[in-house]
């Protein structure tokens, strides 16, 4: 273990360096950048050094060997299609480029922030395709589209920088949750295939241990110690403003509680067993949402509200 730790600080040490002298923006464009170039900062991998799936394939949910009822998965049941993403393959690859009946979706995770969002990819009626360019803002991915090298920030759903700085991409409903709950859900989900092209030992935990205590690997714009750092929540966008509901507060309810927010009646749900949520409109339709460490969240709103069963 105190040899672990000793490369995962020097390695981290020749990170602050590479990015100290400006020799870390793996070749994109940061001149236009809307958000404190000071914080984009080089995870380590080179551009497309954590390899996206391009080309997935699937297995159906009987023919799974290699999940255990507990390992997380992030799972989307749209188009008439439902499918998982087992979280132990998205460690290794982050974004999946993926097909829903024609309609283009990007399945993306960022192991450091614990966030896995799905966006269509249709962009002024063109579809785009993105990669990991190596970069963090705010210790969150920064995607790139191949189409135009613009970066996008994963958790603001928005370009950061290069031709389509500003656009928004549109969120799909996503669940985050574990592959029992998945499957006694959907037992006819196809699952993302291990069998990826890349030579990836899936059995394995690159970030082992992280989520278990409070370190932040990567520096971020602000930080609040009301929860820890690490601590799950489930965050929402309504007209423009924010809100997250963290875990250790839906606990203290049932598995279901009301709330109103943005002029929105919304329905909380939460399974303290697979450490899952979701937030519903009052028609009982599932809104996209994004399940993240405190931290993330924080970092990018931190003047959102947050819920607290003592409101």
């Amino acid at each position: 273990m105190k040899k672990i730790i000793l490369v995962i600080l020097v390695s981290i040490f020749f990170l602050v360096l590479l990015n100290r002298f400006g020799f870390a923006n793996n070749g994109f464009d940061l001149s236009n950048a809307s958000v404190d170039q000071s914080l984009i900062l080089s995870g380590g991998p080179s551009k497309d050094g954590i390899p996206s799936l391009d080309k997935p394939k699937f297995v159906s949910a009987d023919e799974v060997d290699f999940l255990n009822p507990t390992d997380r998965i992030l799972g989307m049941n749209y188009q008439g299609i439902v499918k998982a993403y087992p979280i132990k393959i998205l460690n290794f690859h982050e974004i999946v480029n993926d097909d829903f009946n024609g309609q283009p979706v990007a399945i993306t995770f960022c192991p450091l922030c614990g966030s896995g969002i799905a966006y269509l990819t249709n962009i002024n009626g063109k579809k785009h395709s993105f990669g990991v360019s190596g970069l963090l803002y705010n210790s969150d991915v920064l995607l790139y589209d191949r189409e135009t090298n613009s970066l996008w920030s994963q958790i603001m759903s928005t370009a950061i920088s290069g031709p389509l700085l500003g656009h928004q991409l549109e969120m799909v409903t996503l669940s985050h949750t574990s592959w029992q709950d998945w499957q006694q859900r959907y037992p006819e989900s196809l699952v993302l295939s291990i069998n990826t092209g890349f030579s990836r030992d899936y059995s394995t935990n690159p970030y082992q241990g992280y989520d278990l205590d409070n370190s932040i690997w990567f520096p971020v714009a602000t930080q609040d110690d009301s929860h820890p750092a690490k601590a799950l929540i489930i965050g929402i966008k309504i007209e423009g403003e924010f809100k997250a509901y963290p875990f250790s507060e839906l606990e203290k309810s049932s598995s279901e509680l009301s709330d109103n927010f943005a002029g929105k009646d919304l329905i909380i749900r939460y399974n303290k067993q697979h450490q899952s949520a979701s937030i519903s409109d009052k028609g009982g339709n599932e809104l996209p949402a994004v399940t993240t460490f405190w931290f993330a969240w924080y970092a990018f709103h931190p003047e959102g509200s947050v819920f607290s069963m003592d409101d």
